[in-house]
């Protein structure tokens, strides 16, 4: 729902209030600041940066610029969380390449995630190509310029995110891949997993990630200050290429341009398709992303599967297991490495510890009868694991991960009948702003809440008042300030980005953008299977009702028939199969196909390209986007959902 924006002086940043300052003072009263181990850490084997580290596409579109972070030189300022102030630093200050040891090297803070090179026999082996095209090369050319010009002699993926693999058309082509010239090394399932995460859910994602990752702010001590995970997200061109080999099992090894990798699966973890590997010659970790200088997320805020926090702590026990007796260095695809051996492994057996602490305390609790919202009220970490700055919730945190574990394991329902069918948000509102005596005194009670400094309860009581008044200005003014403030104090980067951002959509309103749809590269690298996934995903059951339609499709470049069927308004799609008595039969190619069903070309233009023809109900085609929904991208988060 559309609404004004407040006026200039509501819309303005406020400053952290007293009850902010207290909070920062206690974790500065409370937390090791003076161990400046992870310091030292990122700041070894730097060999070059970009200055400024600004990354733009041809046409000049800025895609990356940590050129605005250089605030973060100065001390913690009152609105920042002075633990998630000093991870901060850590991401954006400590940016470039780096050598790991002789042969491995990293690109760090080029993007969210890291970019690994490792020096083969005749190129490079890259490992995780970044988010962004724009990123990746520039990391590339960065290494090439000096280390000395290779070429890339394989790629490797370590899971199924996008920071670590929609850059790829940046280091390798397609073409290079599908005619084997380049190996592309991926976890089993990770086409599957990245498309399903990626496509499927994919505008829904994109929206929350917005928030997630601070995409709407400014950089600055009032607004953005980091991802928690890394520095900053690219926002430049991404692609998808179909890998020429899996790995399934562990304790599978592939020798790459001369190098020896022995993988670990760890599938379910972060990821719900990656592994970890073990390069001998080097006495090297890769750990992937199930470590890293945080507590991850057992639950992601943009929305993903709920992670088994159990199987997590299990797979970085065998890590240790397998290589803890024969590394000197373990590395990750985010934040910096750890030297030497002792160091390693207490590092992983505290990571290890620290996610089942989480699940095994949240389930003795569960047993006792507590809900999700009181046993994440309960729980702390022991200083043994809560004062290691790498278990510090920078991009996961513990009250939300313990959640997680909870929903895990028993669901969204805490077995009271009155939670079982409450009403959604917007009716509900109306009921609860009438029994509070109306919008204004809503508000009224608001305002005592934030003078004591009861920020949570301001944000209850005035998301009501949102739900059902939208344009009351005093209700939404005061909800953002509340915001502001929870955000200054959280020490997830995660949660200050999903506050702020809230403040500021309240602030200025909701912003505009277009509806989604996937990107040429991602288009491009497809497998016709989950294009049919992403239909059935869009098909409105409405317009379909009714509709019995069978398309053959043979697929030009690649031999395929296909049948495509809408029945019972659902659609679903067989490979190998034709009609006897199809409503029409389409010839095309599929990446003509592809593009058709995206909505990046029309039939009109493949039919002057010769790559479609028809037969039958000629118009059978023409008639099927109106079947389909639309996904705006930028749908209300604060406010009502349009009815």
């Amino acid at each position: 729902m559309d609404y004004s924006p407040l006026d200039s002086e509501q819309q303005q940043a406020k400053p952290a209030t007293q009850h902010t300052q207290s909070a920062q003072r206690l974790v500065e009263e409370t937390l090791p600041f003076s161990d400046r181990r992870s310091f030292d850490n990122a700041q070894r084997g730097f060999i070059a940066t970009l200055d400024p580290l600004t990354i733009a596409r041809d046409n000049g579109h800025i895609t990356y610029d940590l050129s605005k972070m250089d605030f973060l030189q100065d001390d913690a300022p009152a609105t920042v969380n002075p633990s998630l102030w000093r991870q901060a630093q850590l991401n954006a200050l400590y940016n470039g390449l780096y050598e790991v040891t002789d042969g491995i090297y990293q690109v760090r803070s080029f993007d969210i995630a890291n970019m690994t090179l490792i020096r083969g026999n005749k190129g490079w082996v890259i490992i995780d190509p970044l988010t962004s095209s724009e990123s990746s090369a520039a990391a590339l050319a960065l290494a090439n310029e000096h280390l000395g010009e290779r070429p890339v002699s394989a790629v490797l993926i370590t899971h199924s995110h996008a920071d670590h693999f929609a850059g790829i058309l940046g280091v390798v082509s397609a073409e290079d891949v599908a005619s084997g010239k380049i190996p592309l090394i991926a976890p089993q399932h990770f086409v599957q997993e990245a498309l399903s995460e990626n496509v499927l859910a994919g505008n829904v994602m994109g929206r929350r990630a917005t928030y997630m990752y601070g995409n709407l702010l400014k950089p600055g001590p009032q607004a953005f200050v980091s991802t928690g995970l890394g520095a900053a997200l690219s926002m430049g061109s991404t692609g998808f290429v179909v890998p020429s080999d899996f790995v399934s099992q562990t304790g599978e090894t592939r020798t790459l341009d001369g190098i020896e990798f022995e993988f670990q699966m760890t599938p379910g973890t972060e990821a719900p398709a990656e592994f970890v590997f073990f390069l001998p010659q080097f006495k090297a970790l890769c750990m992937a992303e199930i470590t890293s200088h945080h507590l991850h997320n057992v639950y992601t805020l943009r929305g993903a599967q709920v992670r088994d926090a159990l199987a997590w702590s299990a797979q970085i026990r065998e890590s240790i297991d397998l290589f803890g007796d024969r590394l000197d260095i373990q590395f990750a695809c985010h934040h910096w490495p750890i030297w030497g051996r002792d160091e390693a492994c207490e590092y992983l057996q505290k990571q290890s510890d620290l996610y089942k602490y989480i699940h095994d305390q949240t389930l003795r609790l569960a047993n006792q009868g507590y809900t999700k919202e009181e046993i994440a009220e309960r729980i702390t970490l022991p200083d043994v694991l809560g004062h290691e700055f790498y278990n510090r919730g920078y991009y996961g945190s513990l009250h939300h991960n313990v959640r997680a574990v909870y929903v895990k394991y028993l669901g969204f329902f805490n077995g009271n009948p009155a939670t079982l069918h409450t009403l959604p948000p917007a009716e509900a509102a109306v009921r609860y702003v009438a029994a509070m005596g109306g919008a204004d005194r809503v508000v009224e009670l608001a305002q005592v809440a934030f003078d004591d400094g009861d920020y949570r309860w301001v944000g209850e009581l005035l998301n009501h008042v949102m739900m059902t008044e939208p344009e009351h200005k005093p209700a939404r003014a005061l909800l953002a300030d509340a915001l502001e403030q929870m955000g200054y104090q959280a020490e997830s980067a995660v949660w200050r980005n999903f506050y702020l951002c809230g403040a500021l959509e309240l602030r200025e309103g909701l912003p505009k953008g277009s509806n989604f749809s996937a990107s040429e590269g991602m288009a491009r690298g497809m497998p016709l299977a989950n294009l049919f996934q992403v239909m059935a995903v869009r098909l409105m059951p409405d317009a379909a009702e009714g509709l019995e339609l069978a398309l053959n499709l043979h697929m030009t470049d690649s031999g395929d028939d296909w049948l495509m069927t809408i029945k019972h308004s659902v659609l679903n799609a067989y490979p190998g199969k034709t009609s006897q008595h199809p409503t029409a039969s389409v010839t095309t190619s599929s990446m003509g196909f592809k593009r058709l069903m995206m909505g990046l070309t029309d039939a009109a233009s493949l039919m002057q390209d010769n790559d479609l023809e028809i037969s039958g109900d000629v118009e059978a085609l023409a008639r099927l986007g109106a079947l389909f929904d639309t996904f705006p991208r930028r749908f209300p988060i604060m406010t009502p959902r349009p009815a």
